[in-house]
């Protein structure tokens, strides 16, 4: 049983219409990625889920509860941008928060010390937040988002703003979270999706408009795929394969290409031919599956 079920969900702000009837459940103990291009939608479905916003239409309806119970104490919520009270220390903020969710103190204590460590800030925990890394920041909100167990934790971004260290801390805490709770965090960056979750939802100008797991995209969407690194700009050695019928498309990204076909053994024997033949300065030649990225740009290009 899904323990979150989401019907017809709406959000219009005046006349402009930003949710258009979202249809979609999250289901217990799984992390879900919620993927879209800047301005699709995400904040905004998430503040309807967390409570913050009020839905213009549509249901919002967790197993066991009342459709019109205060969901909130189920909920933990890291924004994009978090703020912080930086003149606190890591365990003084966790405890204030912990109290706010109801906790007493002792509880809140407890908790502090056992998510600073789940964390792994427990060496920082008397450090002014003012003095921690961005990636440090993001940790301490996380734990701030789970102190009261929730059954649903909904993280805004987690990594966007972080540098590569950072965000390798924030995608391997991520796997931790789920052993805490189902994790829905929303997403551009579809690497990071691909990487720690089991479901995604598409979402694209207010619409799902495609669910499922990797697997099941792959099985839907695979196509033959061979990527390609040049020394040079790619486009200056691909244009002759535009007419190859067995060429379905190509992307071109700089020195970086992806070729698609509908036969991977042919096409491969004419791209190592013409490399030979026109002494392409290739640097990287590999036949590879489908990836988050080729099927997002298929779907929303459908």
């Amino acid at each position: 049983m899904a323990l979150v079920r989401v019907e017809n969900l709406v959000k219009s702000f005046k006349d402009l219409k930003v949710i258009k009837g979202l249809n979609f459940e999250l289901e217990p103990g799984k992390c879900i990625a919620l993927i879209g291009a800047n301005g699709a939608g995400k904040t905004t479905t998430l503040k309807m889920l967390s409570g913050l916003l009020e839905p213009t239409h549509g249901s919002i309806h967790f197993e066991g509860e009342n459709k019109d119970a205060d969901h909130r104490r189920l909920i933990g919520y890291l924004p994009q941008h978090p703020v912080f009270y930086e003149w606190m220390t890591a365990r003084e903020f966790l405890e204030y928060a912990g109290k706010l969710s109801g906790l007493n103190s002792r509880e809140a204590k407890e908790r502090s010390n056992e998510l600073l460590e789940l964390v792994g800030i427990d060496d920082a925990k008397n450090r002014r937040i003012g003095k921690f890394s961005g990636g440090m920041k993001q940790r301490l909100g996380i734990a701030q988002a789970i102190i009261h167990r929730p059954k649903l934790i909904m993280l805004d971004e987690p990594v966007s703003a972080l540098d590569p260290f950072g965000r390798r801390e924030v995608l391997e805490l991520l796997e931790k979270l789920k052993q805490e709770a189902t994790v829905l965090f929303s997403t551009h960056i579809l690497n990071d999706a691909e990487e720690v979750c089991e479901s995604i939802l598409f979402l694209h100008d207010g619409e799902i408009i495609e669910s499922g797991t990797m697997d099941q995209f792959r099985e839907k969407y695979q196509q033959s795929k061979i990527d390609l690194v040049f020394q040079g700009r790619a486009n200056d050695y691909l244009k002759s394969l535009n007419n190859d019928p067995k060429v379905i498309s190509i992307k071109i990204e700089g020195n970086k290409a992806s070729v698609f076909t509908s036969d991977i053994e042919e096409v491969k024997s004419t791209i190592l031919n013409k490399a030979v033949k026109e002494n392409w300065p290739l640097f990287k030649y590999e036949i590879s599956s489908i990836s988050l990225e080729d099927v997002f740009m298929k779907v929303v290009q459908k």
